[in-house]
């Protein structure tokens, strides 16, 4: 079987959807041939990646960390694409590089699969602003996703949100994220070193954020709540910030005028695997107060070190959590947000509780949930190819 995956954003830039697509084809890359479809940037490298990607052309967009593919205008690439030879076609997003992997199956008449990873309505409305324009994207994108053979989202909420929201008709199913993470094994020893990198005390309270930093994130919130955590509650912290984005400077501007600075490190991005693990199991919280994630997987990541999140209520990307058994939930106001932190910390039995919880049910691998996903694909090529069977069938001229 040979894979095809199809994203508009790739290496070196890392986001959770690169990262996802990134470990489905290493790992698919064991069980049979795989191809990344991706756009040409700037530093790419893919020299050590253990399966092959083919690139489009590319246009920076300024505004934006991301760049706009443009495969429709390079031809080599739409060469490689057309002698790629396929057996299933999986997408991870709608737009150019993934409608080119749709036109592909659909010509060649092989499955198509596609990840639901967004919430592509608050996208809509963010960059957009006209509603005849929002309507006009979402039936463009939807009408890519109901050309699918089978739709994977990323929990029920987001299945639920497509299903009824945005008007989803190809079938549904859930399939959930996972991470390449191992639990940190000599715990102490861990401690020890990231105190000692980032100038931590022993028995300091240490809080984290991991993602891109992006005030759609809600990163500005997070920062007005530890301003109110450190004044109305007294509480001594490190809040560490690891991730890049276009709003660090914002961020760095916001930390100062809040007087955090001696609370707040920015730790830039973290690409060492073992290293960030270990900043995992330093953290007493990870504090991710986002409304824009479908399912990310730093929360993941997190959990797999045993170190449960504070979410807020409502978030889609805290759909498969429960609170106070393997996480935690504030209200939408960074009043609230604080005075959880600190009734949190102020519960130390809670803790250990709902930490246990969260390793325990919210801790998935990549190995099983993609080998799953193979099994899938197996079963997919297999209907296609009865369908295929049938309809030629059907042609045979009738002979009495």
């Amino acid at each position: 079987m040979k894979v095809g995956l199809f994203i508009d954003t790739f290496f070196p830039m890392i986001d959770g959807v690169i990262k996802v697509v990134d470990n489905y084809a290493r790992h698919l890359s064991k069980m049979c041939d795989v191809v990344v479809f991706a756009p040409h940037l700037d530093g790419e490298d893919d020299s050590n990646l253990p399966y092959e990607v083919i690139r489009c052309h590319s246009v920076p967009i300024k505004q934006l960390d991301y760049s706009l593919p443009t495969p429709m205008l390079d031809p080599k690439f739409l060469n490689d694409l057309l002698l790629s030879k396929l057996d299933i076609v999986h997408i991870h997003s709608p737009f150019s590089i993934g409608l080119a992997g749709v036109n592909y199956a659909k010509f060649h008449k092989v499955p198509i699969i596609a990840t639901l990873h967004s919430q592509l309505a608050q996208d809509a409305n963010r960059n957009l602003k006209l509603k005849v324009f929002e309507e006009a994207f979402m039936f463009m994108v939807m009408n890519v996703y109901n050309q699918c053979d089978e739709c994977w989202a990323v929990n029920d909420s987001i299945k639920h949100l497509y299903e009824i929201d945005y008007g989803l008709e190809s079938y549904c199913k859930v399939r959930y994220n996972a991470t390449e993470h191992q639990p940190v094994v000599d715990r102490k020893s861990a401690c020890e070193e990231i105190n000692k990198r980032y100038q931590l005390l022993p028995d300091e309270d240490v809080y984290l954020f991991v993602g891109r930093i992006d005030f759609i994130k809600n990163i500005d919130f997070l920062v007005r709540s530890l301003k109110i955590l450190k004044n109305k509650y007294h509480r001594k912290f490190k809040m560490m910030f690891v991730g890049q984005g276009r709003h660090e400077s914002d961020l760095k501007e916001l930390v100062h005028s809040l007087d955090l600075d001696s609370e707040v490190i920015l730790c830039g991005a973290v690409k060492d695997l073992s290293l960030l693990e270990k900043i995992y199991c330093r953290a007493k919280l990870f504090l991710f107060p986002s409304l824009y994630d479908a399912n990310s997987l730093v929360q993941i990541e997190a959990a797999t070190q045993s170190t449960p999140t504070l979410f807020l209520k409502g978030a889609k990307t805290a759909s498969t959590a429960t609170e106070n058994v393997n996480a935690f939930f504030s209200d939408n106001s960074e009043d609230d947000y604080a005075a959880k932190i600190d009734y949190i910390l102020s519960n130390p039995e809670l803790l250990k509780t709902v930490s246990k919880g969260a390793f325990r049910d919210l801790s998935k691998n990549w190995a099983d949930t993609v080998k799953e996903a193979y099994d899938d694909y197996v079963r997919k090529c297999e209907i296609k190819e009865k369908k295929r069977r049938l309809i030629n069938l059907q042609k045979l001229p009738f002979k009495q």
